[in-house]
């Protein structure tokens, strides 16, 4: 058998349970305390580097000393001396990444998404107040526990990687986070704790919407991304989001730093305040609607004619009215001839641009509505549907069914697309133990199921259904067969052949057999026998109706007739008997009561 590598002289090095950029992380167990460990052993090509080294031992020590109950804790480290490659011991923790859960589920509800994120903040702003700043945010260093808490996981190896100058091409760590970093990241540039923050906005974001703020080929375009372009508000994805989630996000997400929350602990703070429908201190974000605006046609300026005494003292007002008029109809003629341009000139040349509604049928919700987006079209998720699916599509339940207007619809940009997602129709299976098997099979035929009958020996009543293989009330598919366990009245006999005579009634009557008759012996020469039960009538191990007579034969001791005898010790023949028989005074004689002697031929 193959010994466990021991790291630090306590730690056995188990089976792999992840890996990453950066390190690989193995389930351990601490030997001396005999408790179940995480242990991360850093790359051999990062742990080459001294000054990388000097970085991580500071780091992973001030790690150590961050104590909250929504960061892994840090058990111990080694500085890889005499263990070859650096190492953490951490806190074990039994769960799922939020990787894996927004990859396996699809985006949270809304409340959820947040109350993770919240926890997340509280990990961040007792980490920033430690001076530890984490820089590498994201779904899969958050876990959760299987009773639900948060773990934020990583802190200090990403902190040694920055402080080493990682860009976004000299590290496989940093490429495969391009998605959450900061733009100040994504130049190189110095970080603090408000990159952490955009990182976390970056994290609601995709909890929210199922994708992050950014997507590319490469990570140098995503990092492109992240400098220059503005992300589109969650609920432009996602029309479940809130206006108060939609400003925590873009205010996270903001490209200058002193635009941001200055702190994790404010963006906490602004989620905690949406969790309770309080306003938020973060900016609205003006919706599309927001910002589209119907201007009123309005009548033409007045136009002010100016004039000098001296220009018309002593002209007729009639020349002043007439000048006024004048200008009032240029103005006229020129609003006219401009609308008549823009009706019969641009509305000819000019052709609103319409965008096809894509095939969505089948397809989860999230990508669903990403691919609407990108469509130009606004997602709105209906009510689920169990009816027939568009082209009578066969899908999976909870994906899209039905598109209204239908994929390859021709809309103009912005338009409205519903969706459906489809649920299959469910009917409530009814209580029929107790029924006869006849009645409980029309009962199920009347909500639409199907029944089989199974045998089962059982005392109740022949015929009657004794049990149902889904219980009453539960919601199944329409046409689901339904096992009905049907009494044959019968029941199968115990076997106490070799029972104390009361214990094997004691047993039959708690069985239910009351019907117990055990008057019947038969002779045994052997004692330890005696009163015990000797065979039954009818066998044991087939089923009959419990109102059978059961009897019972028992043995009864007898001691056997012998059929010869031992030679009793001899005696001399006294003076009277030698003078009656004959026989010498001091004769041996022997009786053996009129029996052979036993070994004799």
């Amino acid at each position: 058998m193959t010994q466990a590598r021991l790291v630090g002289g306590r730690y056995e090095l188990g089976e792999l349970i992840g890996y990453g950029g950066m390190a690989e992380v193995h389930r351990g167990r601490d030997i001396r305390l005999g408790r179940e460990v995480a242990i991360k052993v850093l790359r051999a090509d990062l742990a080459r580097d001294p000054s990388f080294l000097n970085r991580f031992r500071r780091e992973a020590q001030a790690a150590a000393g961050l104590n909250h109950p929504s960061i892994v804790s840090v058990y111990d480290t080694g500085d890889g001396v005499a263990d070859a490659l650096p190492y953490i011991v951490m806190e074990y923790v039994q769960g799922r990444t939020l990787r894996d859960v927004v990859k396996s589920e699809g985006r949270l509800p809304i409340r959820r998404a947040m109350e993770i994120v919240a926890d997340v903040c509280g990990a961040l702003d007792f980490s920033h107040r430690n001076g530890i700043v984490h820089r590498d945010i994201k779904p899969a260093n958050v876990m959760i526990t299987e009773a639900g808490a948060v773990k934020v996981m990583d802190f200090g190896i990403a902190r040694a990687l920055a402080d080493n100058s990682a860009t976004v091409t000299q590290t496989a760590s940093v490429i495969g986070t391009a998605q959450y970093l900061s733009p100040e990241q994504a130049r190189g540039e110095l970080v603090d704790a408000r990159s952490d923050v955009y990182s976390t906005g970056c994290l609601l974001y995709e909890l929210v919407t199922g994708a992050p703020p950014f997507q590319g080929d490469s990570p140098v375009a995503v990092a492109y991304q992240h400098v220059r372009e503005t992300a589109m508000a969650p609920s432009g994805r996602n029309p479940e989001v809130p206006p108060a989630v939609d400003s925590i996000v873009m205010k996270a997400l903001a490209k200058n730093q002193l635009n941001r929350y200055q702190t994790a602990g404010e963006m906490r703070t602004d989620l905690q305040r949406a969790l309770a429908n309080q306003p938020v201190s973060a900016e609205s974000v003006m919706s599309d609607a927001d910002r589209t605006q119907f201007i009123a046609r309005t009548p033409p300026p007045p136009v002010a004619v100016v004039h000098r005494d001296n220009d018309y003292r002593g002209e007729p007002d009639q020349r002043r009215s007439s000048l006024v008029w004048l200008a009032v109809v240029v103005a006229l003629l020129l609003v006219i001839g401009a609308a008549t341009y823009a009706i019969f000139v641009l509305g000819k040349t000019t052709t609103a641009k319409t965008y096809a509604v894509p095939a969505i049928v089948g397809q989860l919700p999230g990508p669903a509505a990403d691919a609407l987006t990108k469509a130009h079209l606004r997602p709105v998720k209906g009510d689920d549907t169990n009816g027939r699916c568009v082209d009578g599509a066969t899908v999976a339940k909870g994906k899209v069914c039905v598109v209204d207007p239908a994929p390859g619809t021709k809309l103009k940009d912005g338009s409205t697309v519903t969706y459906q997602l489809y649920t299959p129709a469910t009917v409530q299976v009814p209580l029929v133990v107790g029924l006869q098997a006849n009645a409980a099979v029309t009962a199920l035929h009347k909500v639409g199921l199907k029944a089989t009958q199974r045998p089962t020996d059982d005392p109740a009543p022949a015929g009657q259904v004794v049990k149902q293989s889904q219980e009453q009330f539960a919601s199944v598919a329409p046409g689901t067969t339904i096992v009905l366990s049907v009494s044959t009245g019968k029941v199968k006999l115990i076997d106490v052949t070799g029972k104390k005579q009361g214990d094997a009634k004691t047993a039959l009557n708690t069985a239910g057999w009351a019907n117990v008759n055990d008057t019947q012996t038969t002779v045994t020469h052997i004692l330890r026998k005696d009163g015990t039960v000797a065979s039954m009538n009818p066998l044991p191990g087939i089923a009959y109706p419990q109102s059978q007579q059961i009897n019972l034969v028992i043995f009864k001791y007898s001691a056997p007739t012998p059929t010869c005898t031992s030679v009793p010790p001899t005696t001399p023949t006294d003076t009277a008997t030698a003078t009656a028989t004959g026989i010498p005074t001091g004769t041996p004689t022997t009786s053996t009561g009129g029996l052979p002697p036993c070994g004799t031929a």
